[in-house]
Formats: C-alpha cells, sequence, structure tokens
C-alpha cells in the first residue's frame, strides 16, 4: 500500500497519490479504518415513535453492511443494538414492528427490549450458560434533537460539537421529514472523490451556474474543525439568508446556507427552509450511493435561495465527479496541488483520511 503523507502547509502540498481511488485494497483497509470507527447517521427518533417499537436496518449497505436494529424500549429509552442473534447468527428483526421482546425465528432465543438474553428451548444442559455475549451487543448513541447517530467502534464524537455549537438556536422539533422528497443517487465514481469535490466552492461559479446566481462567491468562506468543517454560503439578496439571533456567532450576515461536513462522509445542509442530510456510502471502488434526506421546517421557503434545485445541482456534481474518476485513472497524472484560498476543505480532508492510515 503506498504510504499517504499530505504537507501540512497547503501552499506546499501535493494530492494524494491515486491509488487512493483505485486501489482495492486500500478500499478494504478504509472500511475499518475510517468507517467502522466514525459515527455515521441512523436517522430520526420519527422511525420509533412508540415504546416496543424497533426498526431494523443495515449501516453502510454493502460496504461496512452491519445487520443492526434501533429499539424504543419500555421505559421509553432508545438503544441500538446488534440484530444478529447470538446462537447460530440469524437476523433477529426482519421488519418494523412492535413487540414485548426480540425474537428469533430460527431457534426461539428471547432478548429483552435492552438487549439482554431472556431465554432459550433446549439449552438447559448447557454448562456456563448464558454468558454476557449472549446477550446483544449494545451500541453507542448520540442524539441531537431528533437525530440520532451511531458508531461500531467506542470513539468520541470529534466532528460533532462545532456544528451543534453553532447552530444552538434551530428549532430542533419543526424538522420534520419528507419521504418524498428525499431520494438516492448513485454516482460511477469513489466515495473520496464525491466528498473532495463537496468540500470546496471553487467549482461553482465553472460547475453550478444556479448556484452562483444566489451565492456570493467572494464571500464565501471555509472554516476547519477536528474532522469537520463548515462552508458558509452567504446571500446575494436579503430574501433567502436565515433571520438569525444576536446569540449566533454569524448575526449580522446575510447567511444563505450553511454545509456541514462531518468526517468521513456526512453533510449537513442547513437553508432557511430546513436540511438536507447527504449520506456517502461506498458501494464498490468505483460506485458510491448518496442518499439525500430532507427535513423541511418551514415550507414557505421550501426550494428557494441556494437550497433550491438541489436535484439539478446533484446531477451537476455527478457529471464532473464521474469525469474525474476517469482521469485519475490516466497514465499521466498522479498528483496536483491545491489552490491555496479554495480547496482549504480539500486539503483537510485528505489530511485526516492520511493521518487514519
Amino acid at each position: 500500500m503506498p504510504r499517504f503523507s499530505i504537507d501540512p502547509d497547503i501552499s506546499r502540498a501535493k494530492t494524494p497519490d491515486t491509488a487512493l481511488y483505485k486501489d482495492p485494497a486500500l478500499f478494504e483497509i478504509m472500511k475499518e479504518k475510517l468507517f467502522a470507527s466514525s459515527w455515521q447517521f441512523v436517522g430520526s427518533t420519527d422511525l420509533v415513535k412508540g415504546s416496543g417499537e424497533v426498526w431494523p436496518f443495515t449501516l453502510l449497505e454493502h460496504y461496512l453492511d452491519e445487520p443492526l436494529v434501533l429499539v424504543r424500549d419500555k421505559q421509553d429509552a432508545l438503544r441500538v443494538l446488534s440484530n444478529v442473534c447470538t446462537h447460530r447468527g440469524n437476523i433477529v428483526v426482519n421488519e418494523p414492528c412492535k413487540i414485548n421482546h426480540l425474537r428469533c425465528r430460527y431457534h426461539g432465543r428471547l432478548f429483552n427490549m435492552d438487549g439482554k438474553f431472556h431465554s432459550m428451548p433446549e439449552f438447559r444442559e448447557v454448562k456456563d450458560f448464558p454468558a454476557a455475549n449472549d446477550d446483544l451487543a449494545s451500541l453507542p448513541l448520540f442524539q441531537w434533537g431528533k437525530w440520532l447517530f451511531t458508531t461500531l467502534g467506542a470513539s468520541p464524537l470529534p466532528g460533532m460539537k462545532d456544528m451543534i455549537d453553532r447552530l444552538h438556536w434551530l428549532p430542533l422539533n419543526d424538522f420534520v421529514f419528507r419521504p418524498d422528497l428525499s431520494r438516492d443517487f448513485t454516482v460511477r465514481a469513489n466515495w473520496a472523490l464525491y466528498c473532495e469535490n463537496y468540500l470546496e466552492g471553487f467549482h461553482i461559479p465553472f460547475v453550478h451556474a444556479g448556484l452562483n446566481s444566489v451565492i456570493d462567491f467572494g464571500n464565501y468562506t471555509t472554516e476547519l474543525f477536528p474532522y469537520s468543517n463548515l462552508q458558509l454560503g452567504i446571500a446575494k439578496d436579503d430574501e433567502d439568508c436565515f433571520d438569525l439571533p444576536p446569540s449566533s456567532p454569524d448575526f449580522g450576515k446575510k447567511v444563505a446556507a450553511y454545509y456541514f461536513f462531518v468526517f468521513p462522509n456526512m453533510m449537513f445542509n442547513f437553508y432557511p427552509w430546513g436540511l438536507s442530510v447527504n449520506i456517502v456510502k461506498p458501494i464498490g471502488l468505483s460506485e458510491t450511493k448518496v442518499s439525500f434526506l430532507t427535513y423541511v421546517a418551514d415550507a414557505a421557503k421550501y426550494n428557494s435561495g441556494a437550497g433550491s434545485g438541489l436535484d439539478t445541482v446533484e446531477m451537476e456534481d455527478e457529471e464532473v465527479v464521474e469525469a474525474v474518476q476517469k482521469g485519475v485513472r490516466s497514465r499521466f497524472y498522479s498528483h496536483g496541488r491545491y489552490s491555496v484560498t479554495r480547496e482549504q476543505g480539500t486539503h483537510h480532508f485528505h489530511r485526516m483520511i492520511a493521518e487514519l492510515l
């Protein structure tokens, strides 16, 4: 595997070796080193509104492929548990439902709603049973407003705090998930290329004519935090910007959009009408699924300003990212350089990858 080292001085740095996008072994290594140890978006509390409701899901299907289940137990506590029976590995919960216990339909092993082993038929003669590993594994769960996050590792929340602190004034209870406005996109490119494109506004005047007409590109800024960053989009007029309270550090600015990236693959795009969560999901070395999840807080403002025409913006991004995917396979391309003023986010992203590898 090539050694990845990104100079911390952006004015001297070169972009990573193209093996980052082409090496199958590296793609597998990143699965554990970047994704399994990071926090991932689960969804919202609306998935399990009542006591006893459960919602099975696969964390990063086709990559991490980890079967999990979101549970609201009888005490109204939320939990994320392994959805794999500790007897023979069968999936325990197959569809969203309301239940009193978690029961494996294969051989009848029963678990309490907190994942603790309860009972098992025909196991009376088994010695040293049950043990701790007969319980369903319980995963860390973090909640911000109604949004839920989990991790397969034991890492802290390095990327969430700055976003939460910056947007402390948001009316979180007003955000309503709109499945009719949400969709998945399949991009024929490596997941990292898609993230790199998101992390710089440099391409906006060249690729996104519509977005460029409402964003003041001259005042477009990038702020870097540990394992996250913010691109702040300033409106060209007053119509499509946030009504910020005096307690906001951005009070007095005509903010059209907050574009938060949380490493390695979560994007939180806040607009005056609500939030578009974009989850980048590696499928293969040169194939990525991007889930656009729409939460509307003010329907009257929906599809206006910087938050309008998101499908068009996505198609424009896909076209250029897929072209880059072809380009990085060229025999004549190995490294590029960074714009000091416009590609701080992409440089930061590459440095985090290099650090973890």
